[in-house]
Formats: C-alpha cells, structure tokens, sequence
C-alpha cells in the first residue's frame, strides 16, 4: 500500500526548504551478475527530475501531488532517519522524464526527494545515504553516486565510482513499449544472468578501463557487449536494427535499458556531434515514439537554487 498522503494546507511555522534536482538515465552501460551480486552501471544524462521540499512545524504529514507515492515514501523515511518525524512536509515535483521506459524516472524522484528534505534540514546526506534511503523503497539506478557508478541497484553492497564520463553524446531511442521495474525486478532472472557472465565480464573490464583512460570507443564496445547479452534476458526485438543505424552514422556503440525499453546510440563527441545524428535518427525510425539527444553525464545530486 501506498503511504498516506496528507494534502491539507502546509500550516505550522515554516522552518527550511531545498530544491534539488537529479539526472535520469538512458538505460545502463552495463548490467549483470558479478561474484553472486546483482549489478549495473549508470549512464547519466543530462534529462532531470526536479523537486522542491518546503518543511513546517505542525505535523506530521506530507503534502504532495497524486501519484507520488514513492517520492512521499522517501521523504518520511528520511525524516525519520534525520529524527525529524513530527514535522510537515510540502512535496513538488517537476519531472518530464518518462516512466517504464528504463530511463530512471522513479529513481530521480526518490534520489532527489531525499537529498532536498535533508537539506531543508540543514542536513547535506550522503550520495551512499541517499542510496540506501531509496533502495528501502525500490530497486533504484545509482544517479545519486558520483561520476559513472558501478552499483548494486537492489541492496547497494556494491557502490563504486568508476570515474568522470569520457566525451560522449547519445541519441536514444523509444521505439513503444514500458516495463514495470518493480514487476521486472520482482522475478528471479538470476539464473539468466549468470548464462551470459562471460560477456557481462568483458563488458566490465572494457568500460572500467574506457572510463579510465577517458576512451569513448572502448565504453562503446563494452556497452555494446552488455546490450547483446541482456537479450537473454529481456528481449530487444530491435536492437539489430538499432546497431546497424549506429555502425551507418560512425558511432562507438549501444546501450540499452536492461530492464526497460529505450535504447541508446553512443558517440564519441569529439568526432561525431549528436544534432546531426539526431536528425538522421528522426528520419530513420518514424515510428519511433520519441527521440532524444542526450549528453553522457556523472551522476550526483544537485542543489538548485530558486
């Protein structure tokens, strides 16, 4: 069940507010099993969730907007955390990012919802205690971490920064489809991953070392790994043809939302400006239901003051 959400007036003495906004992401650059633990590597981009959280004396109670059930559940929980849980809360969230779609919408709520009710606070929480406040909630995509992350997006026993993003754009691709990441996450694929350990091995050594040396080429091939073998997992019926348009207009590689449906054509941007592309991508794909031009980013939390 959903937690209560109280939408009376704010009321009581006003005593801090915080604006903070989060990125999504296009899928992962990787996701699998490595030594009995589920895993993934984020891919950042520059598409936010933006979320304000006034506090007042007088609760307790959340006030938010339908359909925020978690964003609100993350919220009390952090008020708890911080031992603050008699006092009331304003939620507001702007968010254009799309659900279902493996592009972290839920996950940039929550990371953003946390961070803003502790810095209304006072309080400046952690990038690994924003993560486990949101993994008590859901499965969550590790924005919160610094840089390109390797993460444990079901318990966070793994929480690595692998380092700043090389250059790279992306042109992603919606071609239809949601899945539910809760439902997704709710069946045991394990067995499946570890059927395609041999790549997910490979794709992590190439990114590592991609990231490393700040080579867009080398993220591209262990993306592209990751994204062939997660076929076994959830298919991608139109990933060969996604590949084929990425070889056609020079790019490094794709990724893919492993456990959703967007999927990314990766560019080094030194060489090859995503605009262009971009448009050979509209023209390309008609039927897509969107496509987006996105910068590769690294991950974190961001004040925004207003």
């Amino acid at each position: 069940m959903p937690p209560e959400i109280n939408q009376e007036d704010s009321g009581g003495e006003f005593l801090g507010s915080a604006t903070v906004r989060a990125p999504g992401v296009c899928g992962e650059l990787a996701q699998g099993v490595v030594e009995g633990i589920h895993f993934l590597v984020t891919c950042p981009v520059d598409f936010y969730s933006r979320v304000k959280v006034e506090i007042y004396s007088g609760g307790p109670g959340i006030e938010a907007p339908e359909d925020c059930g978690k964003a609100v559940a993350a919220v009390r929980r952090t008020l708890s955390q911080l031992k603050q849980a008699k006092v009331r809360a304003k939620l507001t969230i702007n968010n254009p990012i799309p659900r279902g779609k493996g592009m972290g919408s839920s996950s940039a709520d929550l990371a953003a919802a946390i961070a803003a009710t502790g810095l209304a606070l006072g309080e400046e929480l952690t990038p690994y205690q924003i993560a486990q406040i949101a993994l008590s909630i859901e499965p969550t995509d590790g924005v919160m971490i610094p840089g390109v992350a390797l993460f444990d997006h079901r318990a966070g026993v793994i929480r690595e920064s692998l380092g700043p993003p090389p250059p790279m754009e992306i042109v992603a691709l919606d071609l239809g489809g949601t899945v539910d990441t809760v439902q997704f996450n709710m069946v045991d694929r394990f067995g499946r991953w570890q059927s395609v350990d041999e790549q997910t091995t490979e794709a992590l050594r190439l990114l590592r070392q991609g990231i490393a040396d700040q080579d867009p080429a080398l993220v591209g091939q262990g993306a592209t790994i990751s994204a062939e073998a997660s076929r076994t997992v959830l298919a991608k019926p139109r990933l060969g043809e996604v590949q084929d348009f990425a070889k056609s207009v020079g790019a490094v590689g794709v990724n893919v939302g492993h456990s959703g449906t967007v999927m990314g054509v990766l560019l080094d941007a030194r060489e090859r400006r995503g605009k262009s592309t971009y448009h050979q991508a509209l023209e390309a794909f008609p039927d897509a239901d969107s496509v987006y031009h996105f910068r590769l980013l690294g991950g974190g939390v961001q004040q925004v003051n207003t």
